[in-house]
């Protein structure tokens, strides 16, 4: 009779996953990764980002006290102004001097409106110009920046 070699079943599976584990080891070596680009650069570069975002967020604030000032400003003027029309008008006794009155009055207010709204328009347009300008400045270097970590990576 022959004898027969009897089957070890850990055996087959320990020889399975070696053949394995030496595919996986060819498959990684063959395996290019990619380079990693300069992390000081890349530090350098977040730190520059947040130096403008604040520069920006501080000339946003600035503008905006800004406007808030000049605005507390025109609200005072216009009630100065309020009190002495009623004074004088006051003073204006027939119908008709006083339907002209009220017409001057009205007038110099309406242009008085136009003349502040567009004083506040043009503040709140300086300095989110000057803000959106530094951040628009920044986002170009930063292109440039990215474009020249990309080639120092690739060479």
């Amino acid at each position: 009779m022959a004898e027969t070699t009897p089957v070890n079943p850990f055996a087959i599976v320990m020889n399975q996953a070696k053949s394995a584990a030496e595919d996986m080891t060819k498959m990684f070596s063959e395996m290019k990764m990619p380079v990693m680009p300069d992390s000081t650069a890349l530090m350098d570069a977040y730190k520059r980002n947040l130096e403008v975002m604040s520069a920006a967020n501080k000339i946003a604030l600035e503008g905006a006290q800004a406007v808030a000032k000049r605005h507390m400003e025109i609200v005072q003027q216009t009630m100065s102004e309020l009190s002495e029309n009623l004074r004088a008008m006051s003073t204006v006794t027939s119908p008709a001097d006083k339907a002209t009155k009220q017409t001057e009055l009205l007038k110099a207010a309406y242009e008085r409106a136009v003349a502040n709204t567009k004083e506040l328009a043009d503040l709140i347009q300086h300095s989110n110009g000057e803000a959106l300008a530094l951040l628009n400045k920044r986002f170009v270097e930063a292109m440039d920046e990215a474009k020249t970590l990309l080639a120092k990576t690739k060479a």
